[in-house]
């Protein structure tokens, strides 16, 4: 995805856990999403890093989408994918499990972690896939944040 595109419809998952968003109550948020998968060992390692901006930066507006993208027939196992990202990764944020790949499609993601972050007018503002620079997501969600 370029700068500036808009965010991707959301709908076509597979389901959802911890309640599916709503579009309209994003309109004027500033919106992390968080593409991650089971089998992903720095998903997991990072995963604190994730929760603590959840934790920081929601009391101010952020609103924080998680999607799984499953990188294997493995990791399509519904009931698996909701014990980890209970049990494991603290996901309290609305989380897609996007088995036939709907969302990831629309968002062309090749990557886990993957973290896109669109402004208030629903426009991506900043993307990143990995485990470094994560001070590049802070200023850019701050950014956002700060924005009218």
């Amino acid at each position: 995805m370029r700068i500036r595109t808009p965010l991707p419809a959301l709908e076509g998952a597979t389901t959802w856990v911890n309640g599916e968003p709503n579009s309209s109550d994003l309109q004027g948020k500033v919106l992390l999403v968080h593409f991650w998968s089971v089998s992903c060992y720095i998903c997991h390692n990072v995963v604190d890093q994730v929760n603590g901006w959840r934790e920081t930066y929601g009391p101010q507006g952020l609103q924080m989408i998680s999607i799984h993208q499953p990188r294997s027939p493995e990791e399509l196992d519904i009931e698996a994918v909701t014990k980890d990202l209970h049990d494991n990764m603290g996901i309290t944020q609305p989380c897609a499990i996007d088995n036939a790949h709907t969302i990831v499609g629309r968002f062309a993601n090749e990557y886990v972690p993957a973290y896109y972050v669109f402004g208030k007018t629903g426009e991506l503002r900043h993307f990143q896939a990995g485990d470094k620079g994560y001070e590049r997501i802070v200023k850019a969600i701050e950014r956002c944040l700060g924005e009218s």
